[in-house]
């Protein structure tokens, strides 16, 4: 399986900062010790016309050229350097590349960060910059009908434990992409935008009732027009050791759950691009570990993929 990598660029954060930065190139350091099924490529960045596919010309431009406000700094909660723009056009591209890869014929493919789902067109939040399965998934709609001349339909799978408040907002008018969230739902954002399909759970949530919710949003998901390409949202952060995440599941119901996701997808011969989203766990090996886990599925997941056209 490829997956895409963006840890060189990194941010210029004040000492004290929670947002887990290292983890990045700790999970990158793991598969380079342990080679196996994944294959790994550093990304390129998405282009300041990729990301106007999702994004305000304005907010593009803001972050770029750093006329960020200091209002939208604290919203999004990193200072502007050229490193952070850097970092967020290799994050969006890392999808890009993903997303390509699994319509390509990979079938599963990785970007090693991302899920930015709280960015929206305007402004970014939350630690996202900018959204990058908005930007690409609009991408690979532009070049499926380019090369097809037919329609695209992306599904997105958001099972961070924060709701994915921005791609919501992006997406609202969209009848061409589905979004589902599975959330924590006392968990930021405090104000959500409505998905297509909105899964709310309590504080204390632990194996058996997530993944009970989680078969029955599946269920759903099937019913509607098939799509074909998905992105998957695996974050971390559903885990019982998250400090921000409030919900109880094991590494081993972390582990089901993305055996449940991506088998499905396989089942059904959707191509998929998985990027990590969230994890602040209060060692941060344990979010590592749970990263891990979910890439060594995908990757034996991607090996099982059917061969031959879709």
């Amino acid at each position: 399986m490829l997956a895409f990598h963006s840890d060189a660029h990194s941010l210029l954060l004040p000492p004290g900062h929670r947002f887990p930065q290292s983890k990045y190139r700790l999970l990158r350091e793991h598969f380079e010790a342990h080679p196996g099924l994944i294959r790994m490529q550093a990304a390129e960045p998405a282009t300041e016309g990729e990301l106007a596919l999702a994004h305000t010309p304005d907010y593009v431009e803001a972050v770029l050229l750093g006329r960020l406000t200091a209002a939208q700094q604290r919203e999004i909660g990193f200072p502007w350097s050229p490193s952070m723009a850097l970092r967020s056009t290799h994050s969006v591209g890392a999808t890009i590349m993903a997303a390509r890869a699994a319509l390509g014929g990979e079938g599963i493919a990785a970007n090693m960060a991302g899920g930015t789902h709280h960015a929206y067109a305007d402004k970014g939040s939350g630690y996202c910059v900018f959204n990058d399965v908005a930007v690409a998934g609009r991408l690979m709609q532009a070049e499926w009908h380019r090369h097809h001349r037919s329609l695209l339909r992306v599904l997105v799978i958001d099972l961070d434990v924060h709701q994915g408040n921005g791609t919501a907002a992006i997406f609202r008018d969209d009848e061409s992409v589905f979004t589902f969230s599975m959330h924590g739902a006392r968990n930021f954002p405090f104000r959500k935008e409505p998905s297509d399909l909105d899964v709310e759970l309590p504080d204390g949530c632990g194996d058996e009732e997530y993944l009970a919710a989680l078969d029955d949003g599946l269920a759903q998901l099937w019913r509607q027009p098939a799509p074909g390409l998905a992105f998957y949202l695996a974050g971390a952060d559903p885990h019982e050791g998250d400090r921000l995440g409030r919900l109880k599941l094991t590494t081993e119901g972390m582990l089901e759950r993305d055996r449940r996701v991506l088998g499905a997808l396989r089942e059904r011969r959707i191509p998929v691009a998985l990027a990590m989203a969230g994890g602040y766990g209060r060692e941060l090996s344990t979010t590592v570990a749970v990263q891990v886990n979910t890439l060594n599925e995908a990757a034996r997941q991607c090996s099982l993929w059917p061969a031959g056209p879709r």
